[in-house]
């Protein structure tokens, strides 16, 4: 069949997102303090939007402005010095002095609240990283130019638990370096504070501490060097029988060797701690919980009264006016967006929150089985609404702070025909894990009957799924023989 170009004419319905419409959408999955940058951007680029101050902060701006303008006439017309002035200055000194007294930030030492004095964690210097503290050593050692060079191309290499990952012939042969001159700089390396440091794996890292403890030639040595495999199952006995000595020392070395560091350069980690401010508060008044959006950090917008005087006057010409209106119409986009964000938030942690109470009430046992849909119908929204709304949102309850989405989970039936969440079932397998026998612990098969016995219909498979996304070992890596 030959083939051939044809134009042809074609009606088609689709639905297309406006810039508004995407806006909207991205506001509302946006964090607190993404939003707060958002706005802050948006303040910046448009003149039109603008932050309403706080009545306070502005009445305390207009007495600070006319104490300003009084100092001022003060100055215009100097008065004779008296002794009380004196006196007054002399009163003013002392202050001052006691002010600067306030900056000692000593353990135990308590502060007003309206003292404006800076906070502690601006007086605190640069946290010293891992490569910091091993460049150090280096350059203070014993090294030439060219190991100094190498040395730093190692330390390059390490991640932040302390191991070093690349492959070392190739970084020898990069630098145009022997094997062996590359092998003997690595191990002065591993010579460095922290203990460990530069290993290629976890039997090397113990090892290097090891011998650095003075354990070079004994038990633990011949542990790490030949039975690793067995350590890590808490298989003593084969232990004991290949290097010919009594269970009771195996158990002894095993002991020293839990006491060894496996990631050496954590104690040395750059991450900052970030603290979660909750959107939602949850209080219980009386017999009821209140939901109450915390709208601490997020201004309040407005439209310029300014640009609104001069549009409605008819003073701009036509390509400010245009201006004006499209900077006009973008605020208002924004303001209504944070609104509608603000109210949506809003209805869903309601919504949670008369789904959730008996959580509230009793805790992870009392949470029940949620999906989006529940919520989405309840409130009249999509799921896929829902589903923005809880992404990075927290609540604060009076059981602690939770996101969103940790009250959305799964059921499993009992036996008496109701059902329970997998939080809760999860919750209940951790506390039979932490009341069991480290002797004799619990198999994956015992802990499925022993739920079945409180009306919990599980299969075993979903109980080893549940202990390992708790990140809880086997029954053979919970055994403990001391």
């Amino acid at each position: 069949m030959a083939m051939e170009m044809r134009q042809q004419l074609k009606m088609t319905q689709q639905l297309v997102m406006t810039p508004q419409l995407q806006q909207a959408i991205k506001l509302l999955q946006l964090t607190r303090i993404e939003l707060q940058d958002v706005v802050s951007q948006e303040l910046e680029e448009n003149p039109l939007l603008e932050e309403v101050l706080d009545p306070d902060e502005a009445r305390d701006g207009d007495q600070q402005l006319e104490a300003d303008e009084a100092e001022q006439r003060d100055d215009q017309e100097p008065q004779p010095e008296s002794y009380d002035e004196v006196e007054a200055g002399e009163e003013t000194l002392r202050d001052w002095d006691s002010y600067l007294d306030g900056y000692n930030y000593s353990a135990g030492e308590q502060y007003n609240d309206d003292d404006d004095r800076p906070s502690f964690e601006a007086l605190l210097t640069r946290k010293g990283t891992l490569g910091d503290h091993l460049r150090w050593q280096l350059h203070m050692g014993h090294f030439s130019d060219t190991e100094i060079r190498f040395g730093e191309e190692i330390i390059g290499n390490l991640d932040d638990d302390g191991y070093f990952r690349a492959s070392l012939p190739e970084l020898a042969a990069s630098c145009g370096l022997p094997e062996d001159t590359a092998e003997a700089i690595l191990g002065r390396i591993q010579e460095f504070d922290p203990p460990g440091i530069a290993a290629r794996n976890l039997q090397e890292c113990l090892l290097v501490q090891a011998r650095a403890l003075g354990m070079g030639g004994s038990l633990v040595e011949a542990i790490l060097e030949h039975h690793l495999k067995d350590l890590e199952t808490r298989n003593y006995r084969p232990i004991a029988r290949a290097l010919r000595c009594d269970v009771e020392h195996v158990v002894t070395a095993a002991k020293l060797i839990a006491g060894l560091d496996p990631r050496p350069g954590s104690v040395y980690t750059s991450e900052d701690t970030h603290y979660i401010s909750p959107d939602i508060f949850v209080h219980k008044v009386a017999d009821d919980y209140v939901v109450m959006l915390n709208e601490d950090g997020l201004p309040s917008l407005r439209l310029s009264p300014h640009y609104l005087e001069a549009k409605a006057g008819g003073g701009l010409d036509a390509k400010a006016d245009e201006y004006v209106s499209d900077k006009m119409r973008a605020a208002q986009w924004l303001i209504k967006s944070i609104q509608q964000r603000q109210r949506t938030i809003f209805r869903v942690a309601k919504s949670i929150v008369k789904f959730q109470r008996e959580f509230l009430e009793r805790g992870v046992e009392g949470l029940r089985p949620l999906v989006l849909r529940d919520v989405a119908e309840d409130i009249g929204m999509h799921e896929s609404t829902i589903s923005r709304v809880t992404t990075n949102k927290y609540m604060q309850t009076p059981q602690g702070l939770y996101e969103l989405k940790y009250f959305f989970n799964s059921s499993l039936s009992t036996s008496d025909g109701d059902s329970v969440s997998s939080e809760s079932v999860k919750s209940r397998i951790k506390d039979i894990i932490d009341k069991e026998d480290a002797r004799k612990p619990l198999s994956d098969q015992k802990i499925a009957e022993m739920l079945s016995d409180e009306t919990v219909n599980i299969a075993r498979r979903t109980v080893t799924k549940y202990r390992e996304m708790l990140k809880i070992g086997s029954s053979s890596e919970r055994r403990r023989h001391f």
